[in-house]
Parts: structure tokens; sequence; C-alpha cells
């Protein structure tokens, strides 16, 4: 047998087959119990994690889980871009755009320097400062294509960023309501605040259609700061210095995001479309997400100690009542 052949696609046939098949049962699994507060993504890093420490990964599966963790997730990430709209930057105004920006920006620095304070690994402080200020799961996993840490980092910043966002989904309408916010920045509020899109949309509507529209828009705008933030974080680290970040391919997908946003909004794909395309995006990142949980050893998880949860919850903290306070000067 030749070289070429065993790290050929055959190679990777094995563990394509475990990944794609465990991708399939989470969304098989969300289908069945709607209730549970849990998206696919989270349950295929979950199914995939349980398989490994429970089950074990045999060697013939480790070139298809490898090669999952980066064409599926790239692809994925990149068709991300066709649920966003240039004119949803519009629909918030200015007011709405600077809060998120200043959201996320100064939440990811105060999420870096009280890492830094806690002693939290570095890689792992990027990765819940990417969840906690951009976009929860898909912001963890892209910034990783950069920052390079292992699968127990990444497993940890995700449970980290889901529970908190999980949370402030449940407890900021009921905050919101004793506040007094208008409708507007209610949803501006809830789209600059919380983690996932999908929490953001059951904790916006919770207030009425109105603030649902604003909090669903303010959302996927913070979202398109993912392809710059990526193509920035790898550029810090590689100036600073950091091996696995100066070795990364550069982060074309991220190009390639800002392309589908391009087209998303001039309107050529018709509804039908991009409504495929958007389950095709998240298959392709359940299948990344599946890997993950495939290369995450939870002995590693509990190795990392408290300090990572607390600095998710302080994030999720700080970035809440920095968007409460901006949205209330511009707002009401």
């Amino acid at each position: 047998m030749t070289t070429r052949s065993v790290g050929g696609p055959a190679a990777a046939m094995p563990g394509l087959a475990l990944v794609a098949a465990l991708a399939a049962a989470a969304f098989a699994v969300h289908g069945l119990l709607p209730s549970i507060p849990l998206s696919p993504l989270m349950l295929a890093i979950i199914l995939g994690a349980g398989w490994r420490n429970l089950l074990g990964v045999p060697a013939a599966a480790m070139p298809g889980i490898a090669a999952s963790l980066r064409h599926p997730l790239r692809l994925g990430i990149v068709l991300l871009g066709l649920q966003l709209t240039f004119g949803q930057l519009l629909e918030i105004g200015p007011a709405g755009v600077a809060v998120l920006v200043a959201c996320v920006v100064l939440t990811f620095g105060f999420t870096l320097t009280l890492g830094r304070m806690l002693g939290v690994d570095a890689g792992l402080a990027q990765l819940i400062a990417a969840g906690t200020s951009i976009c929860g799961a898909s912001a963890v996993v892209a910034a990783n294509s950069v920052v390079r840490s292992p699968g127990e980092a990444v497993a940890y910043a995700l449970g980290v960023v889901t529970l908190c966002g999980t949370v402030v989904m449940l407890g900021f309408p009921m905050l919101g309501t004793l506040v007094g916010l208008s409708n507007p920045a209610y949803g501006v509020w809830i789209g600059a605040s919380v983690h996932e899109v999908a929490q953001v949309v059951a904790a916006a509507f919770a207030h009425g259609d109105e603030a649902g529209q604003y909090g669903t828009a303010s959302k996927l705008t913070r979202v398109l700061l993912l392809a710059p933030m990526v193509i920035l974080l790898g550029q810090a680290l590689a100036r600073r210095g950091n091996a696995a970040a100066a070795s990364a391919p550069v982060p074309w997908f991220a190009f390639g995001f800002i392309a589908m946003v391009a087209a998303a909004s001039t309107g050529i794909l018709p509804p039908s479309a991009l409504a495929v395309l958007a389950v095709i995006a998240q298959a392709m990142l359940a299948i990344a997400l599946a890997a993950v949980g495939l290369e995450t050893d939870l002995r590693q998880i509990r190795a990392q100690g408290w300090r990572p949860m607390a600095l998710g919850a302080a994030a999720t903290a700080f970035i809440g009542g920095l968007s409460l306070m901006l949205v209330m000067l511009a707002y009401d």
C-alpha cells in the first residue's frame, strides 16, 4: 500500500462516517425532543464526547475526524453568511450599530484581560471571548481555526458559552420588563448581549414582534463581526509569536463569509435556496462539532477547574450590563 493511499480519501472514510452519523443523530434527537434547550450543534458535541469517553475512538477513525474539523467547519461558516444582509445594518440604525461594535470590542478585551488575571489558559480565554462577544458556538469553532486549542478547550468553551447564554436567555426578558425598555431598545439589548442566535430569538420575541425583529436584526448584524474577528485574532497571535497561529493558513473562509453576506444582500437567491443552504450550513457545523466531541477527553476538562467557568460568567455579565447601559443612553 502506498503512502498516498494511507492518507487519501479511503483512509478518512471510517472517521467521516462516524462523525456524520453522530451529526445526524444530533438532528434526530433535536427533532424528537424539541423542548430540550440545546441546539443540534451542542447535541453533536455532547454525543461526540460521550462516544469518545464511553466507547473510545479507534485509530482508523482519526484521519476522518481530523478532516471533519477543517473543511466542513469552513464551509459551514461561509454558508452562514447567507443568513445575513447588509440591509440589516439599516434596520437598527447608526446608534444600534455603534452599540453592537462597542460591546463586541470591549467584551473581547475585558474577557482576555480577566482571563490573564484568573490564570486561565490564553487559548481557552480567547475562545470564551469569541463566543461571548459575538455568536456563541459558531464563533468558538471559527476562532479555533487560528487559536488551535485542543478539543478539550473547545468543548469547555462551548459548554461555558451555552450555559451562560441559556441563563441570560431566561433571565433578561424579566429584567427588561423591570427596567422598562421600549421594544426597539429591548430588542437591540438582547441582540447585543445574548450569545446564540436561537437564544436571541427566544428572548427577544418574549416582548412581542417588534422587539423580536429588532433583536434578530441586531444579533445578525453582530454576527457580521465574526469574519473580522477571526482575521484580526489570527494576525495578533502570529505577531506575538504564537507558533500554531503563525502556521495556520490564512482564514480565507472569513472572506467567503463576507462574500456570502454580499450575495444575500443582492436578493439574487430565492428563499427556497436560502432555506436549503441554511440547513447545509447547520449540518456542516454539526459535523465539525461532532468531531470536536470525539477529540474531547473529559478528564482534561475537569483539570481546567472553575476559573474558565467564572470567566465566562463574568464576561456574560459584562456584556449584558454594558449593552444595557449603552442602549439606555442611545434609545431611551
